[in-house]
């Protein structure tokens, strides 16, 4: 099992991932996570300006971010995924969250079918606030359909431009094994979740009830987002978390 790494001025533990994000965040002992929903996605620049005034007003410091949903006009070559995330980086350096390669964030970044934004943007954002009594809280970050970390990435794509039931099966079943995986490290079950999201412009139907449902992955319902993954030649994506206090702001 993956150890997680605490990260103490954000009052939250984290799961070591890739340069851009890590793979998922549980609260601190005395710490809740909080989800703030845009109801609009907000570009990038302003979206940072905002969450800093939203933890501003709720007297916590920068380092309390510990997961960004962002939405993308349309997926990443590899090159341009990178470039992308050393602009996104950058401003977790500026506000003391990035440092020695290690980024304690999580992330889902994903890309609408219809009606994208025309520039990357906040989609929704959670940062941590005390709290003595809380229920364990957590957030898993995205993942599509390959391993993370390797160079070789394309060629570690889980059936590969195999969009048929029995292809997308595979891609579903992986992606589940990492969601699972994740939850484990966090210490953490789908018993435990309270959303589970899905981000593809393919036809679940065929695997829904055997590979989702039957393993508790929908058990607090599936919210699906017509929408693919943020890299090119990616079909499947999926996130979960476990928090108890959500807010929408108009």
């Amino acid at each position: 099992m993956t150890a997680t790494h605490a990260f103490a001025p954000g009052g939250y533990r984290f799961i070591p991932g890739v340069f851009p994000y890590s793979g998922g965040v549980a609260a601190l002992p005395g710490h809740e996570i909080q989800r703030v929903r845009f109801h609009t996605p907000v570009p990038l620049a302003e979206g940072f300006v905002r969450i800093r005034n939203i933890l501003a007003a709720a007297g916590r410091p920068l380092t309390a971010l510990c997961a960004c949903e962002l939405r993308s006009p349309a997926p990443f070559t590899e090159a341009g995924f990178r470039a992308f995330n050393k602009v996104y980086v950058g401003t977790l350096a500026a506000w003391g969250l990035f440092e020695n390669e290690v980024n304690p964030v999580a992330r889902s970044n994903v890309c609408p079918q219809i009606d994208a934004p025309p520039e990357p943007a906040f989609h929704a954002f959670a940062f941590t606030v005390p709290a003595a009594d809380a229920p364990p809280s957590f957030v898993v970050a995205g993942s599509g359909e390959v391993p993370e970390g390797h160079n070789d990435y394309f060629d570690r794509i889980i059936a590969r431009g195999d969009v048929s039931p029995q292809g997308l099966r595979k891609k579903a079943r992986f992606v589940l094994g990492e969601m699972q995986r994740r939850l484990s490290a966090l210490g953490f079950g789908w018993h435990d979740t309270t959303a589970t999201q899905v981000y593809t412009v393919h036809d679940l139907y065929p695997f829904l009830a055997e590979e989702i449902v039957r393993r508790g992955a929908a058990r607090a319902g599936l919210t699906w987002h017509f929408a693919r993954p943020p890299v090119v030649e990616l079909e499947y994506e999926m996130d979960c978390r476990g928090v108890g206090r959500e807010q929408v702001i108009i």
